[in-house]
């Protein structure tokens, strides 16, 4: 390949119609498409994104082969759980350090779609409920990739939260709730990291495919957000690429025939479709082609052990502590005197989910084989797994776990349960497997549960288990790590980035999930994850950001400064964390901001920030973390931007949602929350405008005979002015209102 100077413009000016048409598609499933006499190469892309999935050298044209060896990472569930950056910068340095080596020019991933339900098959690509952790942890782990030389891929923008119907569901969603819960992720990567690429979703949104959706693709991620990359659909997302490119869209992926690139060049001769449009979406995928070059010229290769043992960092990090319950006087783990274990994943390990991001892995380590010598029964049949008879397995695990010390049990969903392309079909586990638990509960008090799951599920038999290890899917690494925790080695130091609910009824999207006749309302609003259960008080198993160490923390000393009002306003916390116990841990601080006085709905709190912080035994450290304006915010559904209400805020810190450690309240000047006025607009609205009011209060002035009580004023207050102008009022009719109207306009 020459390694001249790739000059973009001077390559695009030289290009055909039809050649421009056809880089706006790919040239086969991986690879973008390449123009020969214009020295313009083909490149590859391939699915993520906790490992490369790069199809071999003789695999199907169809992409569904087997792939080359890769570290297979932990999936984001796990990651997510670690709430540590530096490790997802580290992960992602080494993702593209294997990309680069593949020679690909971009890996597929991170997804960032919200846990909207723990229903949705692919939850275990995705990092939180929460859109300020998904934001955080994604944009370390882009940067990461990036630094390596090689892409990232976005996805899936957006509102692409279920797999039921995914390629035509129309994700019926108000603009604040995009704002506030489904698009600030997007919005955080876009900004901080800068991603190569942005990969649209297959569904609609509010009734237009997102691969045609221009608010989305153009005036959001371009016109407001700065995106300087390319977008690229989802693998069969595109309809129409004449209105998809111009609404924002790039390049179609995969190649599917020279149909498309017909249609477009025909427009462009017809007049419908500007030529800029198809140059801008050109001159993007030459872009990716400039950037992506330097990295397939190279020749370089990865450690395979020194990524093993960062994905084994990762999976131990990703690790949650449910619950450590004393049992003879001290908790159950770590571990210590003999104990057996039971569980078929145990020797058949959940370790990454179904569908396009499947990895091969360099290497796999069961959780048996990392603990040693151990004493084993298998308790139950799964799906792919070892066939037996679950009562004769379960009668030889009860006996085992009868004379030993501890029992370990391993339960977990089914690899068939968490998939791409379908979500799943229970919140809870199998009943042979809940069936195990309570058989052996009633012979041996002292249970570990050590879990393996891609999303939340049901725990209504946790009282049979003193200890909880929710381990998620660790990976290629993970059965080792799970082993180094539950010895001890290696201190779980996970928190909950979702949810765990008792109920599906108890769940947000319950009753609208996943839709019918072709429409998923999104009617809980703002109200996702733990906004929904904190604000409307209800039980839950586990809350949002709780987890369990082998060691114990105060904070002390909680401080909470604001600087600056309204749009410039940030706050600066302060609180000292102590390690009280006589084991190394780490802690994870979370800054949590209430709105008590708000005019709108708003959760009874929201995740504003976090830092995690490492301790000795004994050992304190002061965290600070500034909090912007924006913190404080919340979408104004009226004047479309975002608005600082005035008033009391309460900052809180603490070690979960439900566990606040110290709170401080602060006074904030807000900023104005007054619109244009116009005949519709309320007297309530009238009132409150600055220059509105008091031309409105002069003018509208009731009749001596006319008592105006608190019902009917309450009552004037809620309707429009053009609808008291008819009522016949002296001195106020249409003609007055519109006056009044022209009067504001001039002085705003």
């Amino acid at each position: 390949m020459s390694r001249e100077v790739f000059d973009v413009e001077r390559v695009l000016a030289g290009l055909t119609l039809e050649e421009k048409a056809s880089l706006t598609s790919g040239s086969d499933f991986w690879h973008t498409q390449g123009v020969d006499r214009a020295g313009v190469p083909a490149v590859m892309v391939t699915d993520g994104p906790h490992g490369l999935r790069k199809q071999a050298e003789d695999a199907d044209h169809l992409g569904l082969g087997d792939s080359v060896p890769a570290t297979c990472f932990p999936p984001a569930a796990a990651l997510g759980s670690s709430w540590d950056t530096g490790l997802l910068r580290r992960v992602g340095e080494a993702l593209g350090r294997e990309t680069r080596a593949n020679d690909v020019a971009v890996v597929l991933g991170p997804g960032v779609n919200i846990k909207r339900t723990p229903l949705c098959g692919r939850n275990f690509e995705y990092f939180s409920e929460d859109p300020y952790v998904a934001g955080a942890l994604g944009t370390a782990l882009v940067a990461g990739i990036q630094s390596q030389g090689v892409g990232t891929s976005l996805k899936h923008f957006a509102a692409n939260n279920q797999e039921t119907d995914r390629m035509r569901i129309s994700a019926d969603v108000d603009e604040r709730t995009l704002r506030e819960i489904y698009l600030p992720a997007f919005e955080a990567i876009v900004t901080g990291a800068q991603p190569w690429t942005v990969m649209c979703s297959y569904n609609k949104v509010n009734g237009t495919y997102a691969s045609e959706n221009r608010w989305l693709l153009t005036e959001v991620l371009r016109d407001e957000w700065a995106f300087e990359g390319l977008v690229v659909s989802d693998w069969g997302a595109v309809h129409d690429r004449v209105p998809a490119l111009a609404a924002g869209l790039d390049l179609q992926m995969p190649s599917v025939g020279s149909r498309p690139d017909d249609e477009v060049v025909a427009a462009v001769r017809a007049g419908t479709l500007d030529e800029s449009v198809l140059d801008g979406a050109a001159r993007r995928v030459l872009r990716l082609v400039e950037r992506a070059l330097p990295g397939l010229r190279s020749d370089d290769s990865f450690d395979v052990d020194a990524h093993h043992a960062l994905a084994t960092e990762a999976a131990a990090a990703g690790t949650v502590l449910l619950k450590n319950e004393p049992v003879d006087g001290a908790p159950l783990l770590p571990l210590s005197g003999d104990f057996v274990v039971v569980g078929e994943f145990a020797r058949t390990p959940r370790y990454q989910g179904a569908g396009s991001s499947q990895v091969n892995p360099t290497r796999l380590e069961s959780a048996l084989d990392a603990l040693g010598d151990v004493p084993f029964e298998p308790g139950f049949t799964i799906a792919g797994g070892p066939d037996g008879d679950d009562a004769t397995l379960r009668e030889a695990a009860v006996a085992a776990a009868r004379t030993a010390g501890t029992v370990v049990v391993f339960l977990g969903l089914p690899g068939p349960d968490e998939s791409e392309g379908y979500d799943r079909p229970r919140l809870g586990l199998p009943d042979n497997q809940v069936a195990l638990l309570e058989a052996v509960a009633t012979v041996n008090p002292r249970v570990v549960v050590v879990l393996a799951n891609g999303s939340a599920v049901s725990l209504p038999w946790a009282p049979h288990a003193p200890a909880i290890l929710e381990t998620w899917l660790g990976g290629q690494a993970g059965g080792r790590a799970v082993a180094q925790v539950l010895h001890g080695t290696r201190a779980p130091s996970g928190r909950l980035t979702e949810t765990i609910p008792h109920r599906l009824a108890d769940t947000p999207a319950f009753g609208s999930f996943p839709g019918e006749a072709g429409h998923v309302r999104y009617g809980e609003g703002v109200l996702v994850g733990y906004r929904w259960y904190d604000t409307r008080e209800l039980d839950v198993a586990f809350p949002f950001g709780h987890g369990l160490s082998y060691t114990t923390f105060v904070y002390s000393d909680v401080r909470a400064v604001l600087t600056g009002e309204g749009a410039s306003a940030s706050v600066e916390v302060r609180v000292r964390v102590t390690n009280t116990g006589d084991r190394a841990g780490a802690e994870v601080v979370q800054v949590y901001v209430r709105d008590p006085e708000a005019s709108v709905v708003r959760p009874v709190r929201e995740l504003k920030g976090f830092a995690k912080v490492e301790l000795e035994p004994g050992a304190s450290q002061e965290v600070a973390l500034t909090l912007d304006s924006r913190a404080l915010a919340y979408w104004h559904p009226g004047l479309r931007r975002w608005v600082v209400e005035g008033g009391a805020f309460v900052i809180e810190v603490g070690a979960s949602s439900r566990d606040i450690r110290g709170s401080v309240q602060l006074d904030v000047a807000g900023e104005p929350l007054w619109g244009p006025l116009e005949a519709m607009s309320t007297i309530a609205e009238w009132f409150a405008h600055p220059v509105g009011g008091p031309l409105l209060r002069a003018t509208l002035v009731p009749p001596a005979e006319v008592v105006v009580d608190e019902t009917m004023q309450a009552m004037m207050l809620g309707m429009p002015a053009k609808t008291v102008a008819d009522f016949g009022l002296t001195g106020f009719d249409h003609a007055t209102l519109d006056r009044l109207v022209e009067q504001v306009a001039a002085q705003a």
